[in-house]
């Protein structure tokens, strides 16, 4: 089922059901429900029989088998290290073999090109998903690209992107974009109350406004970290950014920080989610990240110049592009809090001369 906030869109799927365009790219910021609208509507294009509210029914032969996961005419192509994430049977490993790898690589389009040269297995309909859709090079977005200009009939892509910036123009050009925007605040909030999540404004507020993503960081653990990074990152430069870094590469090999899921492009993203906070805040504008924390981000901030602050979130962007596989991860924590720890320093030296 959808997301409450998705009604309008899946009003839209309903009236053009007859009509739809034969590849959708649904973009938007991540943790706003994309996969599960794009399951949805895949979901209604396979049932035999849809119930009055446009939703697969749930019970008929074609349901069953997608529910059981090995429905033929249901194409997935993920990387496949969310294979594994999501448990959906990647092939095991040897032993100290290559980690998954985090993009779609150029065979998995090949396999989906030779999977679409035959007819439908269970109907006359097929459905493909892509997710998420930036995760290709050049080489298998080209790949795919070839699909969507010559499609085959009776399949219906549907691509999922959170930067669909990332993406190739010409591939963007051949889908239609569905945009999925962030939930009013209110029902966003309300959403998470019913969960009964806790710090569920702090959290939403620290997920930029989307639920979901809120949602997942209290239930997978990722809230208690999130309070040790604050915590952290406050101290700082009291607390040496050395001896911090030390601190930060041994929390991200333990069982805790792997469990839920936190990594080192999590942890570099979390930093510059802190750094733009205080850029903003020194230009004037609001805190957007932390709001608990405003009187820290303040203090910070009072002391920074703009230039000093922009710098810093340049230096932290530019950590961020490497973040997913650093040379050395302990120097690379070093470089970093080193770079936020001198930047803060000097201007609070240039303040007291």
């Amino acid at each position: 089922m959808i997301f409450e906030w998705q009604a309008p869109l899946w009003q839209r799927a309903l009236d053009r059901a007859e009509r739809m365009p034969h590849a959708l790219l649904f973009a938007g910021p991540a943790g706003g429900g994309k996969r599960v609208f794009a399951e949805a509507l895949a979901a209604r294009v396979l049932c035999a029989s849809p119930g009055p509210d446009g939703h697969a029914c749930g019970v008929c032969e074609d349901c069953l088998w997608r529910q059981a996961g090995n429905h033929p005419d249901l194409l997935r192509v993920v990387p496949e290290a969310d294979q594994e994430e999501r448990g959906e049977g990647a092939a095991e490993k040897p032993e100290g073999g290559k980690a998954a790898s985090r993009q779609i690589v150029i065979e998995q389009i090949r396999d989906l090109q030779q999977s679409l040269t035959t007819g439908g297995h269970r109907g006359s309909q097929r459905v493909v998903i892509v997710d998420p859709a930036e995760a290709m090079n050049i080489f298998t977005a080209n790949a795919l690209l070839k699909l969507l200009e010559e499609p085959t009939t009776n399949v219906q892509f549907l691509l999922i992107s959170s930067s669909p910036k990332r993406l190739l123009p010409t591939i963007r050009s051949r889908c239609q974009t569905w945009a999925f925007s962030r939930p009013p605040a209110d029902t966003a909030t309300r959403w998470l109350a019913e969960r009964r999540v806790a710090d569920a404004e702090a959290l939403l507020a620290f997920a930029g406004g989307m639920p979901l993503a809120a949602s997942e960081l209290a239930e997978g653990g990722g809230a208690a970290a999130l309070r040790r990074f604050v915590s952290d990152v406050s101290a700082v430069p009291a607390k040496a950014p050395l001896r911090l870094a030390g601190e930060w590469d041994s929390w991200l090999k333990s069982k805790d920080a792997q469990a839920s899921g936190l990594d080192m492009a999590t942890l570099t993203s979390w930093l510059q989610r802190w750094i733009a906070d205080l850029v903003s805040l020194r230009l004037g504008g609001p805190v957007r990240f932390f709001p608990t924390r405003l009187s820290a981000l303040q203090a910070i901030a009072d002391r920074l110049s703009v230039d000093t602050a922009l710098g810093c979130y340049n230096d932290i962007t530019q950590s961020r592009r490497v973040a997913q596989h650093p040379l050395n991860a302990r120097l690379f924590l070093e470089d970093m809090l080193l770079r936020y720890a001198r930047s803060i320093q000097a201007t609070a030296t240039t303040v007291r001369r």
